[in-house]
């Protein structure tokens, strides 16, 4: 039975992520009703309040703490919950704790959310959505990690300030793993359909500007924020708005989520990032662009080291 589209969202998860997600998404006026759900019941309860005492600012919406029983006839559940990211640790680092977290929550979720599409945002995002598919037992079109849509943004606002021009006109992706092997597809860089090269050299606006460094600075961003303030939640509620709008809306964009590979450039059974083609029934299609040599490799060093981490890890 196809699943109608209602806009109830469940976001199970209520720390900085979790909570900052739910709140952007009551402002977007995208949604009808939130549902948060976490293991520390006071603390969704307080979230709730907090933002229902702001409700005559927004558009409508219904956001409610619950259970995962409460989580039935969502289009999309959010996954949120884990393990925090602790200064100096990898992103890798987490993917045990967190493997066991998603062990005993996503049961429970398909148990009442078996139509649903599910929304993994918990480092290691790419290793956790492979272990929802492998749990769940949904089909790979319906489980999508946020993959590196935050990166790519993040890409995008470096090129924008070393360019001079509007971030949402720069053409660029950041592929493969939310992480330390994430691939910047600089053959496929533009900005009105010039390459970096061509851009630079006819408006002379790229002084100092490094492909390296800004690769470095997208790659270690979250380090640094999680040294200086302890977590990263803002860009990444935003990233998460923006998968969630695309969804609802059944728009087609392409987004680089992450999600089951099937032989895309040589790499199986791995979830990773790839313009992939986003509509109302989650993954429509991935597509295969034409990367550099180099690029292409790369890509496959980074599905290598996921793998890797995979099979130290129990699933089943």
């Amino acid at each position: 039975m196809l699943h109608k589209i209602t806009g109830k969202i469940s976001v199970v998860g209520a720390g900085f992520v979790g909570s900052t997600t739910a709140y952007t998404l009551m402002l977007s006026g995208l949604v009808s009703e939130i549902v948060i759900v976490d293991i520390n019941k006071d603390k969704a309860e307080g979230d709730v309040m907090d933002m229902n005492h702001g409700m005559p600012f927004v558009r409508p919406v219904q956001i409610t703490a619950g259970d995962f029983k409460d989580c039935h006839g969502s289009d999309i559940v959010i996954i949120t919950a884990g393990a925090n990211q602790k200064p100096g640790e990898t992103r890798i680092d987490l993917v045990k704790k967190n493997t066991e977290i998603f062990k005993s929550i996503v049961p429970e979720i398909i148990k009442y959310c078996e139509d649903s599409i599910l929304l993994i945002v918990t480092n290691p995002i790419d290793i956790l959505t492979y272990v929802t598919l492998r749990i769940s037992g949904l089909s790979p079109k319906k489980v999508i990690g946020s993959g590196t849509v935050l990166d790519t943004s993040r890409f995008k606002f470096l090129l924008s300030q070393h360019t001079g021009v509007d971030a949402r006109n720069i053409h660029a992706y950041i592929l493969g793993e939310h992480g330390d092997t994430e691939v910047a597809a600089w053959s496929l860089t533009n900005i009105a359909g010039m390459t970096m090269e061509e851009f630079c050299n006819y408006c002379a606006k790229c002084e100092g500007y490094s492909k390296q460094e800004t690769y470095e600075n997208v790659k270690n961003a979250a380090y640094k924020i999680i040294e200086k303030k302890g977590a990263t939640y803002y860009a990444v509620a935003l990233a998460v708005r923006r998968i969630v709008e695309c969804i609802l809306r059944d728009e087609r964009s392409i987004l680089t989520v992450s999600s089951l590979m099937t032989g895309q450039y040589g790499i199986n059974d791995v979830c990773l990032s790839l313009p992939t083609i986003v509509n109302e029934k989650g993954i429509d299609r991935i597509l295969e662009v034409p990367l550099a040599d180099e690029e292409v490799q790369l890509l496959r060093k980074s599905a290598s080291a996921l793998k890797d981490v995979i099979k130290q890890i129990p699933i089943d």
